[in-house]
């Protein structure tokens, strides 16, 4: 199998061509130097240059939530404008597409898990523009996978779990938002859900296109979170300070952009479609911090 990786430096994109690697699938993964998604003739031509393939994948986003509020063009370049270029190219030239989007796309008004086909309606720039890549995608490929994902941390790139992990080698105590609940979710994870997904596509094609969530299992709070990150890492290093956590409202934090209170995703369909389980945010936590902290 040969796939064409969009935004391969990324927290989730090295990750897929990492498991690429141990699968023996072939991941083309231009550099932003080779392919810049908001240029529609460098995305067209980076495509036409690497046929034949079985898959796109498209991994690159805008996400600097709160700079997004001041960095609106850009943000719909990358977000929204970028995914419609893949799908034009992607049906221009019968290529299956797999786009990665957010929980942000909804407002978190909800008080059970968010399904596929529930309403969305984001806040702010980012969750819109990430929304309306969603829609470009929709409207021109039929042969898509829309995987929604959430609170994404990871060994490469800027997560909540290095920003607490570099802020208690610094501090003592810290105050974490405790009102915001969501689901975090592993690099690693989603990287073997996004390859799991395109090899069953790719040797079963089948009416299984459309949106689908892949998140942890479970959910929590951003302060619960940020203890369990604490915890771990004394766990591995007892050497690495002792840092208390205080809870503190939304209200107390306030930023640029306004964040869902309530943002965790239902993964049943994707269970019961592509039989891949979601695992507890805690396990894959404890799984990862090891290389996350060799990375900080």
């Amino acid at each position: 199998m040969k796939i064409l990786l969009v935004g391969g430096t990324g927290q989730v994109g090295s990750e897929i061509r990492l498991v690429c690697h141990n699968k023996n699938i072939t991941c083309i993964s231009p550099s932003s130097s080779e392919l810049d998604i908001t240029d529609k003739a460098s995305v067209h031509s980076i495509i036409k240059n690497n046929l034949p393939l079985d898959f796109i994948v498209n991994a690159s986003a805008y996400t600097a939530v709160d700079k997004a509020e001041d960095e609106v063009e850009l943000a719909y370049k990358i977000n929204r404008d970028g995914p419609l270029q893949l799908a034009e190219v992607c049906a221009q030239n019968t290529i299956p597409l797999l786009h990665i989007s957010t929980d942000y796309v909804f407002d978190g008004s909800a008080s059970t898990p968010y399904k596929e086909n529930d309403a969305t309606s984001a806040l702010g720039v980012y969750g819109q523009s990430k929304l309306e890549g969603e829609f470009a995608v929709r409207d021109i490929l039929l042969e898509h996978i829309i995987l929604r994902t959430a609170w994404v941390y990871g060994a490469q790139g800027n997560n909540f779990v290095k920003t607490m992990l570099k802020l208690g080698r610094q501090r003592t105590e810290l105050n974490v938002v405790s009102d915001q609940f969501g689901c975090p979710t592993a690099a690693v994870d989603i990287a073997e859900t996004v390859v799991n997904i395109i090899t069953q596509m790719r040797y079963k094609p089948d009416s299984r296109w459309g949106t689908y969530h892949f998140c942890s299992g479970d959910s929590t709070h951003w302060a619960d979170f940020a203890k369990a990150i604490f915890t771990d890492a004394k766990c591995l290093d007892s050497e690495y300070p002792s840092v208390a956590v205080n809870s503190i409202s939304s209200s107390e934090y306030p930023t640029k952009a306004a964040r869902p209170h309530y943002s965790v995703l239902s993964c049943t369909k994707i269970e019961q479609l592509f039989a891949i389980a979601a695992p507890t945010w805690l396990s894959s936590l404890q799984r990862d911090i090891p290389n996350i902290l060799k990375n900080i």
